[in-house]
């Protein structure tokens, strides 16, 4: 059964084909899960003529209810010839303490102090956070002669969907691979998951987090364009999105003036927006820093005489402004945002450190056009998932190393839980998949440790182990970020504190390089040994010749096993390995290369005429190429030098080129690799 059958199978109601979104949104400037909400209750079914007749009903709601800024006055007259008029605006309430009584600003319409009853109120707090929020409301008006309030709310109903049951996707959870459901999480959010690998998918979802786990000091720092802000102002009724440079003590915890609780007291998710150092922009206040590292800390804050508590996750998402290879030798990675929250004690606080670098921009190619949550839907279920940890789950196959501090600890298993929530909502998961969210969840919070290494000296005199134990084995791992293994960047060595010198620069450093194994005996004896090579998704800086040029050194017969081969890029690959072997050898050498494959009907008369076209150009470069077909299912390479290398997923190691003119086309060092293992063995 294909995925999409599968999610109307289980969730059908709960589900709108998200091309529809675009379709019907219009010059409308209406979050996401607004819209959602109307596809919702009219085309949330797998039936053409009912999704049609939909979206025709959905257009009608937004152009007569929904109420645009330039056309405000029309809708106000409206309201007036006819008595009563639904709308569809954005409501923001506060407290008239001298008249006593609660009014209601409009975001569109453009009306201010609107008296609002009590019980509206009470009934929905979230009206006061001041952040406001989307409603369907029924407005009325009084024509009568001696009223000071012309403007009546008859009937106010914020946008949430109703009737969601988290039992029920539990279960539904189980009919699902993990990869299934992976896809339709990225479908949920807008994303054709085609594009993207695991750890792209992985990056994505990551900024539910915040929206799933009480609490979560969430950071992403990335070029502009790659939709970072995105789940923050568009995917949940639960979230609201600021400005960074707008952001005071006041509108972020209280407001000394009448008392009133800013928006960490009402929202699930607060999320600055361009958080980031603007040339000539104003001083970061050091009180707010203070109360915001507090709270991310204890999840209080203090303000006049009063504590409060709140359950609110942070995000911070800013743009970065150099390449991560200036920033890993010139400065941090947090060089981008403001000064005054480039202290040790608050970036301590940070859970998670999301690498946006690696997230690509998004453009129209990439949005799904298939069945994804109703976003709404999603984010209450998300909701009711704050009130569980799933971080116990880690325990039953992982130890973490003992020198990680508290804070260490405490980052790495809310990421792990939240994760975990999102992907294993069931809580099933094997120990594979377990260390999969696990190394996730670490490179997250080590990236955050291994900046403050640099900018605050004093974490360098108790330096930490990000490892782990696995308990069925024994073994311990200590998981790399990307960004050090694709630049090769050390980390930064710890203060001594014993007395005892450290190795200097220029003492040779004993493990072995991917690209220059190390010398045995003299300076230029190769010391090849078995092991394997385990590459990350997006890992750059790996080539065919330092994966293969050592260990097929000398060799003159090697035999390639690699049942796909058949696909342009995939020839495009063998090519690239034969002109390494050619590179790795003296001009007067030959090597007969004989590939095994494997191919389908529709396939071999291309394969067939790639095949001779690939023999003869590589002739000339001394290599004899043979091949055959046959039912093949592992992938190796096989040199008659006593070396055998077993590759997890053949030649097929990089992810697709973008763009027509990109350098990842003529240099394979720039490409980024999927994931994958690469083993040597010696035969």
């Amino acid at each position: 059964m294909e995925l999409q059958e599968k999610i109307l199978q289980h969730f059908e109601g709960k589900v709108v084909r998200k091309d529809l979104t675009a379709r019907v949104k219009g010059n409308a400037v209406v979050p996401t899960y607004v819209l959602e909400y109307l596809l919702g209750q009219y085309c949330a079914i797998n039936d053409e003529t009912i999704i049609e007749a939909g979206i025709e009903k959905v257009k009608a709601v937004i152009k007569n209810n929904y109420v645009h800024r330039s056309e405000a006055e029309i809708v106000k007259s409206k309201i007036r010839q006819d008595g009563k008029y639904k709308i569809i605006d954005k409501i923001n309430v506060s407290l008239n303490d001298k008249a006593n009584i609660y009014e209601a600003e409009f975001a569109n319409l453009g009306i201010k102090h609107v008296p609002i009853d009590d019980i509206m109120v009470m009934d929905h707090p979230k009206l006061l956070s001041g952040g406001g929020v989307w409603c369907i409301l029924t407005m009325g008006y009084s024509h009568a002669a001696e009223t000071d309030i012309r403007w009546i709310i008859q009937e106010i109903k914020p946008i949430q969907v109703a009737n969601v049951r988290l039992e029920e996707y539990i279960e539904a959870r189980s009919a699902f691979t993990t990869d299934e459901w992976l896809d339709l999480l990225m479908h949920s959010i807008g994303l054709n998951p085609e594009f993207f690998n695991k750890r792209g998918k992985l990056i994505q979802i990551s900024r539910l987090i915040t929206h799933t786990e009480n609490n979560f000091n969430f950071i992403e720092l990335g070029p502009k364009g790659t939709g970072k802000s995105h789940i923050f102002s568009e995917l949940s009724p639960h979230g609201v999105l600021v400005s960074g440079g707008d952001v005071s003590k006041a509108r972020l915890f209280v407001n000394n003036t009448g008392n009133k609780i800013g928006l960490v007291g009402y929202w699930d998710v607060v999320a600055l927006d361009e958080f980031e150092q603007e040339k000539g922009g104003k001083k970061v206040d050091g009180d707010l820093v203070k109360i915001m590292q507090n709270f991310m800390a204890n999840q209080s804050f203090n303000r006049g005489k009063e504590t409060y508590q709140a359950t609110a996750s942070l995000a911070f998402v800013g743009n970065t402004k150099h390449t991560v290879p200036y920033m890993l030798k010139n400065s941090h990675l947090f060089e981008s945002i403001p000064d005054g929250y480039i202290k040790g004690a608050f970036l301590d606080r940070i859970h998670m450190y999301i690498p946006g670098w690696e997230v690509r921009i998004l453009k129209s190619s990439v949005f799904t056009k298939e069945f994804g949550f109703i976003v709404d839907y999603l984010a209450e279920i998300l909701k009711d998932l704050r009130k569980s940890d799933y971080s116990g789950l880690m325990d039953r196959y992982v130890e973490l190393d003992g020198s990680l501090t508290t804070r260490d600890k405490t980052a790495i298993r809310k990421s792990f839980s939240g994760l975990t929530k999102l992907l294993y909502p069931h809580k099933e998961m094997s120990e594979a998949e377990v260390i999969e969210i696990l190394e996730f969840a670490i490179e997250g919070r080590k990236r955050v440790k291994d900046q403050l290494y640099i900018i605050d000296e004093t974490f360098r005199t108790e330096p930490v182990s990000f490892k782990y134990k696995v308990k069925s084995s024994g073994k311990e791992f200590e998981p790399e970020t990307l960004e050090k293994l694709n630049y090769s960047i050390k980390s930064p060595k710890p203060i001594d504190t014993s007395g005892v010198a450290n190795k200097s620069e220029n003492e040779e450093d004993n493990s072995q390089s991917l690209s220059e194994p190390k010398e045995e005996g003299s300076k230029h004896a190769l010391n090849l040994h078995p092991h394997q090579v385990s590459l990350k998704d997006n890992q750059t800086g790996i080539s065919f010749k330092k994966l293969f040029a050592h260990y097929l050194s000398g060799a003159s017969k090697i035999q390639l096993q690699d049942p796909y081969i058949r696909l342009y890029y995939q020839f495009k690959n063998l090519l690239e390995f034969c002109l390494m072997l050619s590179q790795n050898k003296s001009p007067e050498e030959e090597i007969e290369l004989h590939v095994i494959t494997n191919n389908t009907s529709d396939r071999l008369a291309d394969s067939l005429s790639n095949f001779e076209e690939l023999q003869e150009s590589v002739a000339d470069l001394g290599i004899h190429l043979t091949y055959e077909f046959t039912d093949v299912h592992d992938r190796s390479i096989i040199a008659d030098n006593g070396w055998k290398i077993n590759l997890g997923r053949g030649l097929d190691i990089f992810d697709r080129i973008e763009g027509k003119f990109n350098a990842a086309d003529l240099d394979q060092e720039k490409r980024k690799c999927k994931a994958c293992d690469v083993t040597y063995l010696r035969i």
